[in-house]
């Protein structure tokens, strides 16, 4: 692993940076399976129930895919299937994890910087961040997992939007189409993020990952008509959890919950 990219787990709540600000936290090609490595692990640690992903320093979150390895890995379509992959496999892994993941952004969130905190399951900007997608101002366009994501997030008129015009979005615009959750002043971007992190830690994790799979049959499945009895049975599954119970009788009695993932 390298120091391109640092890992701090502090359970419940771990944070991935992305460490490379001379470059604006751009990222290079093996960066990108390296990022999925720590999500998978960490999702593995049942311990860790938040993952906040941010950029080191403040000038951006990332800048995007690192423009030095386009000769080597994007010089045509054989070699751009290769980089692409690996892309998609942070990404399918962002879609898969049951552990919920929070963009920090800081600055430029700029193509795959953006693509990746859209790919997350929250995104909290500070003021003064700008987000985009201009790969059209590079001659190239997005993937259909980025699209998917981007119009599931915005909508196709907003996403056509956000790659037409190849703008980086000051936040509050961002914030108005749907692309970020919250915008807070620069000084305070941490302490809320964490915060939410920590909210988000303390609720039942069988709950989020039973969520977050039900948000996505139903993206896969909208007319829901076709769900199999596996997953039409996903919510019900919750009432034989011990963290049901516990959740219950803690409403019951006034008190914090003590959810352990069982």
């Amino acid at each position: 692993m390298s120091d391109h990219i640092l890992v701090d787990c502090q359970p419940p709540i771990a944070t991935i940076t992305i460490n490379r600000p001379q470059q604006r936290n751009a990222i290079n090609y093996p960066m990108w399976g390296e990022l999925s490595r720590h999500f998978t692990d960490l999702n593995a640690d049942k311990s860790v129930r938040a993952i906040v992903i941010t950029g080191a320093g403040e000038q951006a979150f990332s800048a995007g895919a690192d423009i030095q390895d386009f000769d080597e890995y994007r010089a045509d379509s054989t070699r751009g299937r290769v980089y692409n992959a690996a892309v998609d496999g942070l990404l399918n892994t962002l879609n898969e994890i049951s552990t919920p993941t929070i963009s920090m952004i800081r600055g430029f969130a700029a193509g795959g910087g953006c693509e990746l905190a859209v790919a997350t399951d929250l995104r909290v900007a500070a003021v003064g961040s700008r987000l985009g997608i201009p790969a059209a101002r590079l001659g190239i366009s997005i993937g259909h997992r980025e699209m998917r994501g981007l119009v599931n997030l915005v909508g196709k008129g907003n996403a056509l939007y956000i790659l037409f015009s190849g703008r980086l979005l000051e936040a509050e615009e961002a914030l108005r189409i749907g692309l970020v959750n919250q915008v807070v002043p620069a000084a305070e971007l941490a302490s809320y993020t964490y915060r939410l992190a920590e909210e988000i830690a303390a609720l039942a994790p069988l709950s989020h990952a039973a969520n977050k799979l039900t948000v996505n049959q139903v993206l896969a499945k909208p007319s829901l008509a076709d769900l199999t009895p596996e997953e039409e049975n996903i919510p019900l599954l919750q009432f034989d959890t011990r963290d049901y119970r516990e959740g219950y009788r803690a409403f019951l009695e006034k008190r914090r919950a003590n959810f352990i993932g069982e």
